[in-house]
């Protein structure tokens, strides 16, 4: 292993934090937007139905599953729901549209499905609220 490859070997738990951090941050503001108007998405200040399936849910599984992720509290259980309601969308909202997620606007979806699956398996990387936790010496 050369001296860069070292360098580079040892960035690799900041940047899954980094991107924990923004996959995070990004999703919970689609579950923000969806359930406050704030931030105001593409569609306006537009906000779902309380208790309206799929889309309260989903817009639920965003804001806390988004926060979730971007604290790295619980990461890995929150990234697999984030990761599951989103393959849930695709194939139940998108897919029947066509075939490729870049022809039935479904590549929000996938993306975020295979980001959060990600983080399921490598988890937090550091500056997670997971790893403080576990630093904690125990008082008793």
């Amino acid at each position: 292993m050369t001296r860069t490859d070292t360098g580079l070997a040892a960035a690799g738990p900041y940047a899954v934090a980094l991107f924990r951090i923004v996959a995070g941050l990004l999703f919970l503001g689609h579950g923000a937007a969806s359930l406050f108007g704030v931030p105001a998405s593409g569609r306006g200040a537009a906000t779902v139905e309380a208790w309206s399936w799929p889309g309260w849910y989903a817009a639920v599984i965003q804001l806390v599953g988004g926060a979730l992720v971007l604290l790295g509290l619980a990461t890995r259980a929150a990234a697999l729901i984030c990761s599951g309601s989103m393959a849930y969308a695709y194939f139940s909202v998108h897919q029947e549209h066509a075939l490729w997620p870049m022809q039935n606007g479904g590549e929000p979806a996938a993306l975020f499905c295979w980001a959060f699956l990600l983080i399921a398996v490598v988890g937090p990387g550091t500056a997670a609220v997971d790893g403080l936790l576990r630093r904690r010496p125990a008082t008793g």
